[in-house]
Order: structure tokens, then sequence, then C-alpha cells
């Protein structure tokens, strides 16, 4: 269901992706466009199937007296990385996560300028990779899907850090240069939207650290593919992980190891 729904989501989002389109500002200064919300109503229309109440970054939420007694809910974000879609950087992904109670259960990752799909079911302790040919959903996907994996021990003391494209903070630096005062040999890599996550989960980065805003829409998915292969997205004031429908949607900074 929620594979289906992202790549459906997808190729709505390619089709307004290989056009001309405006760009609006919502009132936090964020950039919205068409693309988010055919998105989400392709996403909110598929998902309501399955009578579980939605949290979507595009949609009016619920309050959170009503949020609280939610014991599954799905968290979406309809086209994260708003930023790099505009830039037509390929960087953007559709975000959908189960939640129950806090906790990332399900994630689905896709990201349609290259059509990767990223998905798992926590519980199974696999996450798994699939690249589509064409935006379209079918069972085959998950037979021929490649199970992912993070890098092993690091011995070599050299750590690759994946960071934010377009959100890149002092804190982040600070971070970096006090790895090499420990002796490592740090390396970067920018990279947009959700796709941080994925990257970790692959094994093509040790670390993703974040210490700048994000929503829960924002990381869920991501959290529940890292989960699933024995990574932890961790509180940086504090050694626990982000937890979910909180009465503030806003995440505080993590880490991803």
């Amino acid at each position: 269901m929620a594979a289906e729904a992202a790549i459906l989501a997808g190729a709505e989002i390619m089709k307004v992706y290989d056009k001309d389109f405006g760009v609006f500002y919502k009132e936090d200064n964020s950039p919205l466009t068409i693309a988010d919300e055919l998105a989400n109503g392709i996403i909110t229309n598929k998902l309501k199937e399955t009578n579980m109440p939605i949290i979507s970054e595009e949609n009016k939420n619920e309050s959170f007296i009503r949020r609280k007694t939610w014991s599954l809910c799905w968290m979406v974000d309809p086209l994260d990385g708003t930023k790099e879609f505009i830039k037509r950087n390929g960087e953007f992904t559709v975000n959908i996560a189960l939640i129950e109670q806090g906790k990332p259960v399900l994630g689905v990752i896709y990201a349609p300028a290259v059509k990767e799909l990223y998905y798992t079911l926590v519980s199974n302790n696999k996450s798994y990779k699939h690249i589509l040919n064409r935006h379209e959903f079918c069972d085959e996907i998950f037979l021929k899907s490649s199970e992912i994996r993070p890098l092993q021990d690091n011995t070599k003391k050299t750590i690759k850090i994946v960071g934010s494209r377009s959100h890149k903070s002092v804190e982040t630096n600070t971070y970096i240069e006090n790895l090499k005062k420990q002796g490592y040999k740090v390396s970067f890599v920018s990279k947009g939207s959700s796709l941080k996550f994925c990257m970790v989960a692959e094994g093509k980065a040790h670390i993703y650290p974040r210490f700048a805003p994000t929503m829960e829409w924002d990381t869920a998915a991501g959290h529940a593919i890292c989960n699933a292969v024995g990574l932890e997205v961790i509180k940086t004031d504090m050694e626990e992980e982000l937890e979910y429908n909180k009465e503030n949607l806003l995440n505080p900074y993590f880490i991803v190891k």
C-alpha cells in the first residue's frame, strides 16, 4: 500500500518536474509547488483505504488532544526536498512511514528522478532497494529487490559523513572538526532530502549528523529504514531515539549512526 502510494505520487511529481511550474511560499517561508499538493492528494487518498489516521506536511493536522489517542498513524512527506526539486538536481523523495506508539515500524522512500525505491518492515530486520524501469507499482518489485546493509566496523579511522545540501550548519562543522581532533580522517558529501538516511543504510556513508531543524515527516521513513539494518537515530542531547506523533512535530537535532 505505502510503496504503491509513493510510486504513484512520484509519477505525478515527475510530470510537474518536466514542465515549467510556479513556486509559492508558506507562512514559515518554506517553498511549495503544485507537485507537493498533487502528490499529497494521491497519497492521502490511497492511505485512507487503511482507515488509519494520517499526519502529512501538506495536511491540516489534528490537534494533539486527538492525535495522542492514536496507537497507529501514517507519517507523510509527499515531496521531501522541495528546494532540490526547484533546483532540478533530482535529490528529492516521497516519504511514507507507519508509526506505532511513537516508533516508525514501516518506511518507504521513493526518489522519482532516479526511480529508486527503498523500503522496510522494521520487524523483519532488513531493508531493501529496488530500481524501477518506470513509475509503476507491481508485486514483482518485492521479489526483485536487493537487501541493503550499512558499512561494517571502521578500523581505518576514516569516516564518511553525509549532510544536508541546503541546511549545513555551524554545529555540523564543529562536529566534523571534533572528529578530526580525535584522529579521524573525515570525508563529507552533501545530499538532499531523506536520501541521506538511505546513504547510511546502504553503506555509502557512516554517519548523518543533523544540526538543523527537521519535522517528523522528514525523518520517519528514513528512521525506519535505518533501524531495520541496525542503525540508530539518536537525539544529540540524550542517548534516545527520535519519537513520533509528539505534541510538537519538530524534531530535536539528531545523529544517524
